[in-house]
């Protein structure tokens, strides 16, 4: 085999192995049993989130879909100034839980270990069901309650607690969008689990 040959085919084996992560969004998004089934680890990272921390899966996928449509490699926009001057990164928010740098380096210091990575759906479930369960604890909100949820991880506890999103019209809607779509998961997952 020619060297030339070689490298080619070493360079196509690298970039179709993407690193470990998905980056492409599942078919079909409004379908929680086609993504489960499309992806049969996420079914099991969801499952294995919900047991050692209570979040149903519905509530987790729904949540992902909103973050990151369930791209392992997904990052927020960049920021320009005069339309053409770039500013960086939005926020410091990757991969599928779109966490920030800061929770991030929190959770791995209390409970996922510092090789956890964002862009490892097992660590990024993990990671939003010890978010979530932390969030119950401090503030009440049921584990099952995907809008309440979703706006104390958008907002982050104590930016929930001072009521933050109140001024906040679209964030209000995005929840509920979410809560809505935590509710049509639950009710697909009822039938292909």
């Amino acid at each position: 085999m020619s060297r030339k040959l070689f490298a080619f085919l070493a360079i196509l084996l690298v970039a179709s192995c993407g690193g470990g992560r998905d980056t492409t969004a599942p078919r079909n998004l409004d379908n929680a049993c086609s993504i489960l089934q499309q992806r049969p680890h996420y079914e099991r990272a969801f499952e294995r989130a919900e047991r050692r921390w209570g979040v149903p899966v519905h509530v987790q996928m729904a949540v992902m879909h909103q973050e990151s449509k369930f791209i392992g490699n997904a990052r927020t926009p960049h920021r320009f100034a005069l339309g053409i001057i770039p500013l960086g990164r939005q926020s410091s928010a990757t991969g599928y839980s779109q966490a920030l740098d800061g929770t991030w380096e929190e959770y791995q210091e209390k409970q996922g270990g510092r090789f956890a990575r964002r862009t490892d759906i097992d660590d990024a479930t993990d990671f939003m069901g010890w978010y979530m369960n932390e969030t119950t604890r401090r503030l009440g909100i049921p584990l099952d309650d995907a809008r309440g949820q979703y706006l104390a991880y958008h907002e982050g506890r104590a930016g929930y607690a001072r009521g933050s999103y109140l001024q906040k019209s679209w964030l209000i809607s995005v929840a509920q969008n979410v809560a809505i779509r935590s509710d049509l998961y639950a009710r697909q997952l009822a039938y292909c689990r």
